[in-house]
């Protein structure tokens, strides 16, 4: 396990909410705002899950969720900016930052599990 990413995940979980808590509030901006905050704490803890994993496939499995949830993050920040409810992109840029590692670990484990 990365405790470095594993760490860092649980840092962009936390970056979030406190994103989200210095929002001001809107019925449509708490849907938005509520998607974000599950879809980032998942991120951590999904990436806690694969890295308890039986297998190599059972690891890429839950790889992959974590990139999904990742990738829903990008999707609700873009939301977020496109509105121009905030304007910092701190947090865009770790999500792409992140969904580029997961790719990029993903990719590795099935190249690994394709030569065995």
């Amino acid at each position: 396990m990365s405790k470095e990413l594993q760490d860092r995940t649980k840092k962009f979980s936390l970056s979030i909410i406190d994103l989200v808590e210095r929002m001001d509030y809107s019925i449509t901006k708490k849907v938005v705002m509520n998607q974000l905050v599950r879809s980032a704490t998942s991120v951590g803890a999904n990436y806690r899950a694969a890295n308890r994993a039986r297998s190599d496939r059972e690891f890429i499995s839950k790889m992959n969720i974590v990139l999904e949830e990742i990738d829903e993050c990008c999707f609700w920040l873009e939301i977020i900016q496109e509105r121009q409810w905030m304007n910092d992109d701190l947090e865009i840029k770790e999500a792409n930052e992140l969904t580029a590692i997961c790719v990029t670990i993903i990719k590795k484990m099935n190249t690994k599990l394709s030569h065995k």
